[in-house]
């Protein structure tokens, strides 16, 4: 059964990323909190989403790395993959970082309720329970972070060979031959998961290139190395529907008139808010066309004390912006002081193999704002780092404004393709979000030998004295 609560200070509908991240600093700051998941706790990243995606990325790299080992001088034979241990190592990871939050959860006092929340007027919100009982809490803040869910096209119902990014994630085999719709970011991670697990793949995208809205630079890298491991990319094409075939596999029709026969097709074009469930009967809260929530850069909704946060409002569909917005609104909460996200210049990261990490504008996007931009790049081919690893493939690559001199000053963009950039950009994002100049960021001292020499050698560069490359 639900308990029935008194008032709280605060009742989170949502208990992914966004909301959990809001119950629980909130909480501690002493904030008498409630929150509201009809699923697992962490939501879609944790379950559905980032963390088990980033899992089979590693199968996925501890495969590449055997079928090189002989490189290294290490002798094994060709690997093979059993891809139900793959499943397994999965389920133990999210169990435990499920576990984790509810852990955190009991030991700062958040009162978690299993089951559907609906707004309500005067921030009544009704909680329908998955054992079906019923309550009604209040709060004198209400934060909306009931996440989203994948899109679907049509002629593509989900089901047998079909698969969203939900489905694919409980995959116990690899298909010998796999379609992807979509070539954003997670459709390419998915398209270089498999690959590298020995599946042969193509990229169905109607967009004239996949990574659209990537520097070109760096998404030129992407598809050089997809297209290494036997990737078929297709782009500017639309997909029409399929036709299911005797073995389970499916046929799927585009372009003019053409045809791929696959064992398994993952539609990946994106996700859309989940604001199905919310009520918000009697609220002054407005969901436009799109299905978002509408809010302001407060993440304040039409009501007075409800706000929204995460993939429930048009901002980039990032776990770190949900954290970022949850912050921005219990601060808010607390009366203490908060400055909105500044969404142009947020973390990026796309995990493929090779990875993709950027902040702020690409050189086209600075260019269209009207900048005067120095561009400097280089390569991994010459990170000696790079070489000890074998991956070699990629580079960084520097957008600074240019002065009245002539000369570089403040970097607005950077971005990175290759070896570990996930785990390289935050020396770039901060310089991006101080408004650091190329001056000021050349005095920084790398260690050496190691991966991020190279942002430092492509600062470095920029003030017209290098000592290598």
């Amino acid at each position: 059964m639900i308990p029935t609560a008194d008032q709280f200070d605060l009742v989170v509908i949502g208990g992914g990323p966004g909301g959990y991240a809001a119950a629980l600093y909130a909480a501690s700051a002493g904030v008498r909190v409630a929150m509201v998941e009809m699923d697992a706790l962490g939501g879609t990243c944790l379950n559905r989403g980032c963390i088990p995606a980033k899992a089979f990325l590693e199968t996925a790299a501890v495969h590449r790395h055997v079928q090189h080992a002989a490189e290294f001088g290490i002798e094994a034979g060709p690997p093979s993959v059993n891809f139900a241990v793959t499943q397994e190592r999965k389920r133990k990871i999210v169990a435990g970082l499920v576990g984790g939050i509810a852990a955190m959860c009991k030991g700062r006092k958040v009162q978690v309720y299993n089951g559907v929340g609906r707004l309500g007027a005067g921030r009544t919100v009704t909680v329908t329970g998955n054992d079906g009982s019923t309550a009604e809490i209040t709060g004198t803040s209400v934060i909306l972070a009931s996440g989203s869910v994948p899109r679907l096209i049509p002629n593509f119902e989900r089901g047998g060979p079909i698969l969203t990014s939900d489905e694919v994630l409980d995959l116990d085999h690899v298909p010998e031959r796999l379609a992807v719709i979509g070539g954003g970011a997670i459709g390419c991670e998915f398209a270089s998961t498999f690959a590298d697990l020995g599946a042969r793949v193509t990229i169905l995208e109607g967009l004239p290139k996949i990574l659209p809205g990537l520097d070109d630079d760096v998404a030129q890298v992407v598809v050089r190395s997809f297209k290494k491991k036997q990737i078929d990319i297709r782009t500017g094409v639309r997909v029409t529907g399929h036709s299911p075939t005797d073995g389970g596999g499916t046929v799927v029709n585009f372009g003019d008139d053409e045809h791929l026969e696959v064992d398994a097709v993952v539609v990946s074009v994106g996700r859309r808010p989940f604001a199905d469930e919310l009520g918000l009967d009697g609220t002054a809260v407005e969901v436009d066309q799109r299905g978002f929530v509408v809010v302001d850069d407060h993440c304040r909704t039409g009501e007075d004390g409800v706000y929204a946060i995460g993939d429930l409002i048009d901002t980039p569909q990032l776990a770190h912006v949900g954290y970022a917005e949850a912050i921005l609104v219990v601060k808010q909460t607390l009366g203490e002081p908060a400055m909105p996200v500044m969404y142009d210049r947020v973390p990026w990261a796309i995990y493929c193999h090779p990875e993709v990490a950027w902040a702020g504008p690409d050189e086209q996007q600075a260019k269209a704002a009207g900048y005067d931009v120095v561009v400097a790049k280089h390569p991994f081919k010459f990170n000696s780092r790079a070489q000890i690893l074998g991956e070699t493939d990629g580079l960084a690559k520097i957008i600074a404004q240019k002065g009245p001199d002539g000369r570089p000053g403040r970097v607005l963009g950077v971005h990175m393709v290759g070896p570990w950039v996930t785990e390289q950009l935050s020396g770039g994002y901060l310089a991006v979000n101080w408004e650091a100049t190329v001056d000021e960021i050349a005095e920084f001292i790398q260690p050496h030998p190691s991966l991020t020499e190279l942002f430092g050698e492509t600062v470095l560069s920029l003030t017209g004295r290098n000592f290598n490359g």
